[in-house]
């Protein structure tokens, strides 16, 4: 079987659907080595208007587009196509976007749901908002999880997760040592990742009991607000940002390391930070909605991210009691292994090309 793949991400995003597209396709080559991948880094306008021919003259037999959309002359290559969903967060989080980018990806996005042979959504949730936005009939929707790049299911001695932030601190990834003592979050600074939320519940322990809270990523305007509010309410010493970690063996070794992961996101169409956490034995605070109750599964402490006091309660509850702590903390890395095994996600995936083609 000949494969494309729009690889505009694989080769140019570093984060979430650049780590998605690299995940799937090292997955598929390992796996099914007898297959052709042909990847596609095409400039703006080739990728949206010529894709679909030119990997009909390459004989392509399907087209995976892996990031939210296909090209717009799919349909007339009469290449079988799949798209990937990754969220609908355009629709679900309106307020962090403007109103033109909005329009564009629900014509985008939503045009490319309805041309393809069918629709693959990273979570059960996605799912659901696919259907709703789009109306897409259930039948044209498989959800296959998303992939954690495999390192994370390899587990880090405490000694070599030492080394790895003294590596890190030393090269400058890391601007200053460790505290002994932290609570993690790990994603990108904006509305929806609801940082100032968790900052404002963090400001409720007593300032005697309250642990620091480092933070992996980077943003802009909603990441300047985060900065004012600490600035403003004196939290300097308690909040530490950190935009420089490129290296996921050093993000593995903080999940390893830390009190807790604190991800009270208002929504996301999957939460893979989630899952490296888990996956490394970290407790782990999410939120009750959208995708986070499926990644988390049943060893996190789920809150109301639109309640401060809900996160802060269920803060102050891993952090004052370890025992628990390490015990949901085991269930969660149990589910996450069983859940999310790579090899299986990798196997429903092929299952499905040879399905559509």
């Amino acid at each position: 079987m000949k494969i494309g793949f729009d690889a505009k991400r694989y080769y140019h995003n570093h984060t979430g659907i650049g780590n998605y597209s690299r995940a799937i396709i090292k997955g598929l080559q390992a796996l099914y080595p007898d297959d052709d991948y042909l990847l596609y880094d095409e400039k703006t306008f080739s990728r949206t208007f010529r894709l679909g021919r030119k990997a009909a003259r390459d004989g392509c037999e399907l087209f995976h587009g892996l990031s939210n959309e296909l090209p717009a002359d799919i349909l007339k290559s009469g290449v079988r196509s799949i798209v990937t969903l990754h969220d609908t967060a355009w629709r679900t989080y309106p307020q962090m976007y403007h109103w033109i980018d909005r329009q564009l990806y629900d014509y985008k996005y939503g045009r490319s749901c309805h041309i393809a042979n069918h629709v693959l959504a990273i979570s059960e949730s996605t799912k659901k908002d696919v259907m709703r936005f789009y109306d897409i009939p259930e039948v044209k929707i498989s959800v296959i999880y998303q992939p954690v790049q495999e390192l994370f299911y390899k587990p880090l001695s405490s000694d070599e997760a030492d080394r790895l932030i003294a590596d890190a601190v030393s090269s400058g990834m890391l601007s200053a040592a460790l505290p002994k003592d932290f609570i993690l979050n790990v994603g990108s600074i904006n509305s929806r990742k609801n940082l100032l939320g968790l900052v404002r519940s963090l400001e409720l322990i007593p300032a005697e009991q309250r642990p620091p809270l480092l933070v992996v990523g980077n943003g802009h305007e909603y990441k300047r607000d985060v900065l004012n509010y600490i600035a403003k309410h004196h939290l300097e010493q308690y909040v530490r940002i950190e935009t420089g970690v490129s290296d996921n063996k050093v993000l593995q070794a903080l999940y390893s390391k830390a009190l807790l992961m604190a991800y009270p996101s208002h929504y996301e169409g999957f939460g893979l930070p989630v899952v490296e956490a888990a996956l490394q034995g970290c407790p782990i605070l999410t939120s009750n909605v959208s995708s986070l109750p499926e990644a988390a599964g049943p060893g996190a402490l789920l809150c109301d991210p639109a309640d401060i006091e809900s996160i802060h309660k269920y803060l102050t509850e891993l952090l004052d009691d370890s025992s628990m702590a390490q015990r949901l903390a085991e269930v969660a890395e149990e589910y996450a292994r069983c859940h999310f095994d790579p090899r299986t996600l990798t196997e429903q995936l092929h299952e499905l090309y040879l399905k559509i083609c």
